[in-house]
């Protein structure tokens, strides 16, 4: 069979690291797939004297590139929205195959690509867009097609998690750990991709449209980022027997889907609690085959090059071994994809802790429980902790209600003459059912 013939456009970390894998691994690829990948051409503006390529053509004009007969998958690495939706545009309407590690553009702009791709007869594949490394599309849309997805939660962005791990075990605050993590190269000079929890936001898109079978619907998911986590309620977290991390969280409800993004204490000794640093970890449960855990590398060189490369394999075995090259596994994981209502956020359902800095005086713990009861809220737990110079921090646990009622409550409990300073509130997950 004759070669196949590659086009990587962008030859950053993770393009430069999908072509060093090509060359180094090439032997053991071709006895995967039975064909020679052949890479003919690179998307570049600025020379990488560190790479190989020699025979190589290079080019900065990305649409030129995609137009070219001696090219049969494009690789799309150079992230954004523009131009990269228009290069894939016209890069299906020429016939090619798409891998994309573009997370962004996908979660905004998937339900248009992937019709393209259909309308084309090719496929886009975008194992790399989710979790670095971690092969989790792959489990989703294959593995687990037995079963009925009934909720997933993941630790799908490195910087956050890394930031709140350092909160946690040194006591740091976060504008600390976020200056470290900006020198480390964990953070943008603009962070707010990571810690508001837009990456992640775009990252839960997908999983919750593989998961459930519904068109991808970045702009109804309810996103909170960490930046107003403070030291002092990841401590008091830690006591209570929870960790505070940042889920993305997708589930299904009696009245439709829940899709939210935000911190959220979960209990010490589950597993994804235990997942620190920049490393990723998505739970999955399922009816059939209960929870399963997906941890690893989510971002970096290696790791996203693997699955970049994994997914140019399968292409290549699928155009090779089918009759057409649109795949065999739907692109969203279902044939048919069903319009299930995404809950507002004052619709969703969870557990609380609520922290509140009170002025010592009679009867204000009695005001504050009897307008939680008024309002159907359960509290699971309550405890007065040391006083801070005049003020005494009151922490509450709550058992599960809908984020309306809790919403209502928090406004009276803030109209108290006892209340000192903004009420915190972070959502809480037991993740067991």
């Amino acid at each position: 069979m004759k070669p196949v013939r590659l086009a990587i456009l962008g030859l950053g970390t993770v393009g430069g690291g999908a072509l060093k894998l090509l060359q180094e691994n090439a032997a053991e690829i071709k006895r995967r797939t039975g064909r020679d990948i052949q890479i003919t051409h690179v998307g570049t503006r600025r020379p990488r004297p560190e790479l190989e390529l020699n025979g190589i053509k290079q080019s900065a004009d990305l649409l030129d590139i995609v137009r070219q007969p001696d090219v049969d998958i494009v690789v799309e690495v150079i992230g954004g929205i523009h131009p990269a939706l228009e290069i894939l545009q016209e890069a299906m309407k020429h016939g090619k195959q798409i891998v994309t590690a573009n997370k962004a553009l996908l979660a905004e702009h998937g339900n248009e690509l992937f019709k393209a791709a259909e309308d084309n007869n090719v496929q886009i594949a975008y194992e790399a867009a989710v979790a670095g490394g971690i092969p989790i599309i792959k489990v989703m849309r294959e593995g687990l097609a037995a079963n009925r997805i009934d909720w997933l939660a993941g630790i799908i962005n490195g910087t956050g998690n890394f930031i709140l791990t350092e909160m946690r075990d040194k006591g740091r605050t976060f504008e600390d750990v976020l200056k470290e993590a900006q020198e480390l190269g964990y953070a943008e000079a603009d962070p707010t991709f990571d810690v508001e929890g837009i990456d992640a936001a775009h990252k839960l898109t997908m999983l919750a449209s593989i998961a459930f079978g519904i068109p991808l619907q970045f702009d109804k998911v309810y996103t909170e980022g960490i930046s107003k986590v403070t030291a002092q309620d990841v401590k008091y977290a830690e006591e209570l027997g929870y960790r505070i991390k940042h889920l993305g969280i997708a589930r299904r409800a009696e009245q439709g889907i829940e899709l939210r993004v935000h911190p959220t204490l979960i209990p010490e000794d589950a597993l994804i609690a235990n997942v620190n640093g920049v490393k990723n970890a998505v739970l999955v449960q399922s009816n059939a085959l209960g929870p399963t855990l997906y941890y690893g590398a989510g971002a970096g060189a290696g790791p996203t090059a693997s699955a970049v490369v994994a997914d140019i394999i399968d292409i290549v075995r699928d155009i090779s071994y089918t009759e057409d090259g649109a795949g065999t596994v739907p692109q969203l994981a279902f044939e048919a994809l069903t319009d299930l209502p995404i809950l507002a956020h004052n619709e969703m359902t969870t557990s609380y802790y609520i922290r509140l800095n009170v002025v010592e005086q009679t009867g204000v713990l009695a005001e504050i429980t009897s307008i939680l009861s008024h309002a159907g809220i359960s509290i699971d737990a309550i405890m007065q902790q040391p006083r801070k110079k005049d003020l005494i921090p009151v922490v509450i646990l709550t058992h599960p209600v809908v984020e309306a009622k809790m919403e209502e409550a928090l406004q009276q409990i803030q109209a108290l003459t006892a209340i000192r300073g903004e009420i915190v509130r972070i959502r809480l997950e037991a993740l067991d059912k």
